[in-house]
Order: structure tokens, then C-alpha cells, then sequence
């Protein structure tokens, strides 16, 4: 191909993966008490050795990409004389893509027949891969730089995202749970149900009493939006954060309720960057629907 996909380490995917669907990355860090490390897609520390580590009262921080980096990592795709189509995570969520642009904008002095498309992802964790895996699809069948930038512009809002949590101590943490609402929500086993609206951003939208019926809840959404509702049949990934049983859960209802994906959807670990935040306990469902509109 004359140009390279790429993302970040953020669409919590595996290095397998992609690796095997020729996708470049490039590695956001982290920092576990003090200590900093890559955030390598799980090569170098396990899941549950690091959402263990937060139970135990380890802190963390996440540090994205900087100019320089991406600099430096564009340059090392451009220098091959190939143009470059990469998908950022939300800037919503993150100023990952500014300094992406910033990258982009530098390097056309010294590589002027050279390209970095960037696009804007407005999503997070592998409901962001599931849109970079479909562009691997496209990309394949012959898209030219141009029209997969301008294919993943258009459609990107047709990824939905829904995330439900059982333990929210590290939403109180992070304040983006009060403490008293975290008291009450613990003490009432409230789960609550989110979802990423069309700027990106994790939104609140239900709160939920038990886990059984969040569950459902998720799955409800799912009938709620995706493309032919009951009869959906494209890719469905979920994502958790060290509780398999709850993803396992999900995947389980999803299966029953859309036969075409019997045995067809993937888990995956929710990443250090996006699991930082969250600490253990949060499951996130990922699929493709109608537009989202708010």
C-alpha cells in the first residue's frame, strides 16, 4: 500500500491483532506508583496484575503522546515514503489529537510530499478499534488514503459505545463520581450506564440498581440502536477491566439475542490508559448502529 493505518495504543486491542492486520500504533504511557511504563497492549504486565495493583492502592497516571513523540513516530512511517491515516482517541477525552495535528502540521516542511491524515475517532477503547479494525477492511479492498480518511470522517458516529461499572471507587477518585453519590451508589449496588456522546465524551445516562439488570440494560441499548437490530451480524466487541464474569455475562446475552453473532463476539482487557481511570469492574459494549445524535 502507498500509505500506512495507524492508531494508538488506546483502541485496546491486541498487538496480535494488529500486528496480523498490518496496523501501526504508537504507545501512550503510564505510571504505577511512581514507576513509568509503555502502555504495550499487555506485553510486559498482565490485566489482572495491574487492576490488582490499583486494589491495592497503587497510583497511577497516564501521559499521552506529546508533540515531539508523535513527531518522531510519524516521521518513522513518512521517511518510507508512504502517507499515513491515523485515527486518534476522543478528543472528547483526551489532547492527544491537538498534539497529533501540531505533529502533522510540522512534518509537512520537511517531508512536503508526504501526508498525515488525522482523524478524530470520538470514541475510546475497542469500541475505537472496531472502527480502526473496519478501516483495515476498507483498506484492503482497495480505499486510497483520501477516501478512508473521508469514509472514517463520515462514520465514525455510527460506532456506539455503552460502558456500565459494578465498582466505582475509582469514578469517585477521579471525581467524575461525587463521594456521596459513590457512598449511596455502593450501599445501593447502583451500576451506572454510559455511553459516549457525539463530541466524545463519556456521558452518564441511567443509573441502574444491580448488576443482573445493568446487564441487560447494556444489551437492551444494543437492540435499541444497532444496524438491523435483531438481526445484526457485523463485528461486536466487549471490553472489561478484570471481570471476565460480567463480560462473559454480556457476551452471552448478546449471543442469545442476536443469533447472527453466535459464537462471533470479541473481549478484550480494557487498556491501562482508559483502565487508569476506571479501576477494575467496568464492562463496555461496543457495536455498530444508527448515527449518534447527542
Amino acid at each position: 500500500m502507498s500509505y500506512v493505518l495507524s492508531c494508538c495504543s488506546t483502541t485496546d486491542l491486541t498487538h496480535q491483532q494488529l500486528n496480523d492486520r498490518n496496523i501501526s500504533y504508537a504507545c501512550f504511557h503510564y505510571m504505577l506508583d511512581g514507576k513509568t511504563y509503555t502502555d504495550d497492549l499487555w506485553q510486559s504486565m498482565t490485566p489482572h496484575e495491574f487492576f490488582d495493583a490499583m486494589v491495592q492502592g497503587a497510583e497511577t497516571k497516564t501521559s499521552q503522546l506529546n508533540t515531539d513523540e508523535f513527531y518522531q513516530y510519524f516521521k518513522s512511517l513518512v521517511s518510507q515514503g508512504k502517507d499515513v491515516v491515523h485515527v486518534c482517541l476522543s478528543s472528547g477525552l483526551s489532547g492527544t489529537f491537538n498534539s497529533a495535528r501540531i505533529a502533522a502540521d510540522m512534518l509537512k516542511e520537511d517531508y512536503p510530499d508526504r501526508r498525515v491524515y488525522l482523524v478524530d475517532s470520538l470514541g475510546a477503547s475497542s469500541g475505537y478499534g472496531l472502527l480502526v479494525d473496519r478501516m483495515a477492511d476498507l483498506r484492503d479492498a482497495g480505499y486510497s488514503a483520501e477516501e478512508l480518511y473521508q469514509w472514517a470522517k463520515d462514520n465514525c458516529l455510527k460506532v456506539h459505545l455503552w460502558f456500565f461499572s459494578t465498582d466505582l471507587t475509582f469514578y469517585v477518585k477521579g471525581g467524575r463520581v461525587s463521594k456521596a453519590s459513590g457512598w449511596f451508589g455502593t450501599i445501593l449496588k447502583i451500576c451506572p450506564l454510559l455511553n459516549m456522546d457525539v463530541n466524545g465524551k463519556l456521558v452518564p445516562r441511567f443509573k441502574i440498581r444491580g448488576k443482573d439488570k445493568v446487564i441487560h440494560s447494556i444489551v437492551d441499548k444494543m437492540e435499541e440502536f444497532a444496524d438491523d437490530r435483531l438481526n445484526y451480524d457485523k463485528t461486536c466487541y466487549i471490553c472489561h477491566s478484570d471481570c471476565m464474569e460480567d463480560a462473559n455475562a454480556v457476551r452471552d446475552l448478546v449471543e442469545e439475542r442476536f443469533p447472527n453473532l453466535k459464537g462471533k463476539v470479541q473481549i478484550y482487557s480494557i487498556g491501562t490508559t482508559i483502565g487508569s481511570h476506571t479501576g477494575p469492574g467496568t464492562v463496555a459494549l461496543f457495536f455498530w448502529g444508527d448515527e449518534r445524535i447527542d
